[in-house]
């Protein structure tokens, strides 16, 4: 019981804040090459919804919007993303970043890569902190188990 307190919860809590670490840094990359890609086009917002996550802090509700584009190749393209202005409303058109390459990963957030290197560096210190705690509590747990001769 206590390798799984002790040890294995600490490596499953990094583990998330290390997945959600990496998650951050591919969508803000993502994000600046659309920025930087030069390519725009109007979508239109199809579909506006929220989801409720609950935990024992309480919950949040997060809104989805979805939305469907034509490159300039002529292709059609829809995508999702999370927490843009509640100004947009279903069928307003939006302007929307994307890369050549990679449509579906397109961005209708506006240009800002200060908010986006802000944004994601307050993430990953976070994650930091949560992993550097999980292994701060490993190792606590490892030398108090060696003084006292009970693992």
């Amino acid at each position: 019981m206590e390798l799984i307190f002790f040890y294995a919860a600490p490596l499953l809590i990094a583990g998330v804040a290390v997945a959600i670490a990496v998650t951050t840094v591919l969508r803000a990359r993502e994000r600046s090459q659309a920025w930087s890609s030069g390519l725009v086009a109007e979508a239109r917002c199809l579909r506006i919804y929220t989801s409720t996550h609950r935990s024992d802090s309480g919950s949040r509700t997060v809104r989805h919007f979805v939305f469907e584009f034509t490159t300039a190749e002529g292709r059609t393209v829809r995508f999702e993303e999370e927490d843009l202005p509640g100004t947009i409303i279903e069928d307003d058109f939006v302007p929307v970043h994307y890369t050549a390459e990679r449509p579906e990963k397109a961005t209708a957030q506006e240009p800002s890569r200060t908010a986006n290197l802000l944004g994601t560096t307050g993430i990953l210190v976070f994650c930091g902190v949560v992993v550097a705690f999980c292994v701060g509590f490993m190792v606590v747990a490892t030398t108090i188990s060696d003084a006292m001769g009970d693992f």
